[in-house]
C-alpha cells in the first residue's frame, strides 16, 4: 500500500531508540524526510544517517527552547512540519501510593506540556494546508492502569484527553490526531521495567518475561516494527478518516472491546 507520505516532512520526538526509532525508520521507508532528535546529538545524528532522507538534532525537549528548535531545524532543513510524532521517555515506576507531591509537576510537564507546546507550532501550517497528522505513543495503561507505572499512566491519561479534544477542534481542516499504545513491545524501556520488577520480587527476569507474555494472549512481546507500521499508517494518508482514537497494539493484551 502506498501511504501517500513521500515528501511529507516529519519531525518523530525521542527517536534515537525504541518505539520512536523505529516509528521514525518506518516513515523514512515510505518516503517521508524525517527529523530525528534526542538528547544525544551524535546519536540523533548516527540514526539519521542510516535513513534515505534525514535530520539528526540534539534537543532536550524539556528545556524552555527545546520544542522551538527542533521545529526551527526541521523547518530549515526541510520545510514546514506536516507529520509530529509525539513521544518521550516515561516516568520512573511507581504505584499511585508511593508517588510523591512533587512528582506531579514534571510529569504532566514531560507528558503533556511539551508536547502541547509542539503541537501549538504545527498547528497553523497543517489547519492552512488542510492536511496534517499529529500522532502521539501512549502506553496501554491509557485504556488498563498499570499498577506499578501510576506516573506514567496519570500523564498519558492527561495527554489522551488534551488529544481527544483537539481531534474534535481540527478534524474539519483535515488534520487527524490520534494515540497509539503499546502493550509489551521488546525494548529498552520495557526490558528495564521487567528487569525491576525481578529485582522488586527476587525472581529471575526470563520468569518475569515469561510470565509476561503469557497474560498476552499471542503469548509473546510485539516488536518495535510491529508497532511502527501501525504508527506508519495512522500518520499516511490512507488514514485519513481515523482520528481522536486511541489504538491499541498490544497482542490482545487488554481485555476489553
Amino acid at each position: 500500500m502506498d501511504l501517500g507520505i513521500e515528501g511529507k516532512t516529519a519531525v518523530v520526538c525521542a527517536s534515537t531508540s525504541g518505539l520512536g526509532r523505529a516509528t521514525a525508520e518506518a516513515l523514512a521507508a515510505e518516503g517521508a524526510r524525517v527529523v530525528v532528535c534526542g538528547r544525544r546529538k551524535e546519536t540523533a545524528e548516527s540514526v539519521a544517517a542510516g535513513l534515505p532522507r534525514a535530520l539528526g538534532v540534539g534537543v532536550d525537549l524539556l528545556a524552555p527552547d527545546g520544542p522551538e528548535a527542533v521545529l526551527s531545524a526541521a523547518r530549515s532543513a526541510f520545510g514546514p512540519v506536516d507529520i509530529l510524532v509525539l513521544n518521550g521517555p516515561g516516568p520512573r515506576a511507581a504505584r499511585v501510593t508511593e508517588i510523591l507531591p512533587e512528582e506531579l509537576g514534571p510529569c504532566v510537564d514531560s507528558l503533556v506540556t511539551v508536547h502541547h507546546r509542539l503541537v501549538s507550532q504545527v498547528l497553523g501550517h497543517m489547519r492552512a494546508q488542510r492536511w496534517g497528522r499529529i500522532l502521539a505513543i501512549g502506553s496501554s495503561a491509557v485504556a488498563a492502569p498499570i499498577g506499578d507505572l501510576a506516573l506514567s499512566g496519570i500523564g498519558r491519561t492527561a495527554l489522551a484527553a488534551y488529544l481527544k479534544m483537539l481531534a474534535t477542534d481540527v478534524a474539519a481542516d483535515g488534520v487527524t490526531v490520534n494515540m497509539l499504545l503499546p502493550g509489551r513491545i521488546s525494548t529498552d524501556r520495557v526490558r528495564q521495567l521487567d528487569a525491576a520488577r525481578a529485582t522488586r520480587s527476587g525472581r529471575d527476569v526470563a520468569a518475569v518475561h515469561q510470565e509476561s507474555a503469557e497474560r498476552i494472549p499471542m503469548n509473546r512481546y510485539g516488536g518495535p516494527a510491529e508497532f511502527a507500521a501501525v504508527a506508519a499508517f495512522l500518520c499516511s494518508a490512507s488514514a485519513s478518516y481515523v482520528t481522536g482514537s486511541a489504538v491499541r497494539c498490544d497482542g490482545g493484551l487488554v481485555p476489553a472491546l
